[in-house]
């Protein structure tokens, strides 16, 4: 029997963010995992339920909502799937901001300057070490921010925001996993480090990580 959940995924760092928060919050879902090298996100059939051609999607048949982008499903998961607040805050509480604003942070900055840095290092055709230098340089500052809110954060304990993981976490984390194939000496950022091998060792965390890499 089918799950009323759906996701359209591929292990990749917004895959990777779905999977996680979705077992963190101890969901069924149905798992369709997409060849992007073969450009299956962009088959007409995908291009119905999202015309950017980019994964994740996600659909509730339960509510009727097809919704694409990752900080948008995380978000989606949280307001409709957490009624406790367990992995997410009370709308209109400073936390539920906090978390809004460092989610946008990871989706418009951490995501796609991580991208650009292992596209330039590993995938160009020709290397241009200047766009390097300069991604590299920017995802060590993105990563240094996120290791600054965590110390502003820690009387409450190894998480971005308040108490307890969040959708933020594993919006962060999603891209975290690229960091080290990206030569980012995690141990220059103490705090960041303890967080990432802390989320990383979570055992829904790695479930998640593992649903996508067929484990």
């Amino acid at each position: 029997m089918s799950a009323p959940l759906k996701l359209y995924a591929a292990a990749a760092p917004n895959g990777f963010k779905i999977t996680t928060f979705l077992e963190l919050l101890g969901l069924k879902y149905d798992l369709q995992i997409l060849d992007i090298s073969k450009g299956e996100q962009k088959e007409p059939w995908f291009l119905k339920l999202n015309p950017n051609g980019r994964i994740p999607t996600l659909i509730d048949s339960t509510h009727g909502v097809t919704v694409s982008q990752s900080g948008a499903v995380l978000q989606y998961l949280a307001d409709t799937y957490d009624p406790n607040h367990k992995l997410s805050f009370k709308y209109g509480s400073k936390e539920y901001y906090k978390q809004l604003e460092y989610l946008i942070f990871s989706v418009a900055e951490q995501g796609p300057i991580t991208g650009q840095l292992y596209h330039f290092k590993h995938l160009a055709p020709c290397k241009d070490e200047y766009a390097i230098d300069r991604y590299f340089k920017d995802v060590n500052r993105i990563v240094g921010v996120f290791d600054e809110i965590l110390n502003r954060n820690k009387h409450n304990g190894l998480y971005l925001v308040g108490d307890h993981l969040s959708a933020v976490d594993a919006s962060v984390y999603g891209w975290s996993r690229f960091l080290k194939p990206n030569d980012i000496e995690l141990e220059k950022y103490p705090l960041f480090n303890q967080w990432y091998n802390s989320v990383d060792q979570n055992e829904f965390v790695q479930k998640g990580v593992n649903r996508l890499l067929q484990k």
